[in-house]
């Protein structure tokens, strides 16, 4: 997804694509707010086997711990995380 602005309700994917991944599982699947855009990057994934690297935009993303983790002692916590567009859905 191009263009997310700030405060746009996002689901992460749940792929499970083989090989190297940037994006941390526990986050896979659940739902978070754009926070901000960072800018276009070469994508990691392709990066870490030689090949060329498309530019995709990338974006912190933050969630809130009682959404990743229910049983948290500090539920309204939240947890940034950078995630590039490819993995993301507007909801």
């Amino acid at each position: 997804m191009d263009n997310l602005a700030p405060g746009t309700s996002v689901r992460v994917r749940a792929m499970r694509p083989p090989g190297h991944v940037r994006t941390p599982g526990y986050l896979r699947g659940r739902i978070g707010i754009v926070e901000r855009a960072l800018g276009p990057f070469p994508n990691p994934e392709q990066l870490a086997y030689g090949h060329a690297a498309a530019r995709l935009p990338l974006y912190r993303v933050r969630f809130r711990m009682g959404d990743l983790w229910p049983s948290t002692e500090t539920p309204d916590d939240t947890l940034d995380a950078e995630i590039y567009a490819h993995w993301l859905e507007p909801l």
